[in-house]
């Protein structure tokens, strides 16, 4: 067999472009009564859509932030809920300059799915201040050329399915060794 191989080029659908953003945010909620305390904090009914904008992805979304606090001097409490929105501008690291086309499927995932990190009564005394974290990972896909080798000659070598089985009984799983490697580290 001669070895020679000759290439071809191969259109298809490949990750053109990667990038990855941590982002912190801080929210003002403004209860219906003056907090004294804050109980809890979540976020819910998280929301977005990713776009790719020049070398970035833009990643548009919204959440619900739900805080719990007591009010009349810790006699009562109440849930105030508030929607807000962000846009996160994610630079793409990694792209592929082959790209056949400016046509693109981008796909965000939310890493870190937007997380309440602190929830604290604003120096007005009125509003609540949360402080949100959240991490995106985006993929640009495109049309790109990929070359092969392609050997001339066609298979190397072609064995029936039977001949390749490895089969292996119970008796020689149990001579096996485990720590045969050691000694080669040990040098």
């Amino acid at each position: 067999m001669s070895q020679k191989f000759n290439y071809r080029e191969i259109i298809t659908k490949a990750v053109c472009g990667k990038g990855r953003k941590f982002s912190e945010a801080t929210h003002t909620i403004s209860p219906s009564h003056r907090p004294s305390s804050i109980l809890g904090c979540w976020i819910i009914n998280h929301k977005y859509s990713a776009d790719k904008k020049g070398d970035s992805v833009v990643v548009q979304g919204s959440y619900d932030i739900n805080v719990w606090f007591s009010y009349n001097k810790n006699t009562k409490t109440d849930v105030a809920t508030q929607t807000v929105t962000y846009s996160d501008v994610i630079p793409l690291s990694m792209q592929d300059e082959n790209i056949l086309s400016d046509e693109m499927d981008v796909i965000a995932r939310a890493v870190q799915q937007p997380n309440t990190l602190e929830a604290t009564i604003s120096e007005n005394g009125a509003n609540v201040d949360v402080q949100v974290e959240r991490e995106f990972l985006v993929e640009c896909i495109g049309e790109t050329k990929v070359a092969v080798a392609v050997n001339s000659d066609g298979l190397l070598e072609d064995f029936p399915s039977a001949q390749t089985a490895d089969d292996v009984s119970d008796e020689e799983y149990e001579r096996l060794d485990p720590n045969f490697l050691h000694s080669e580290f040990d040098k």
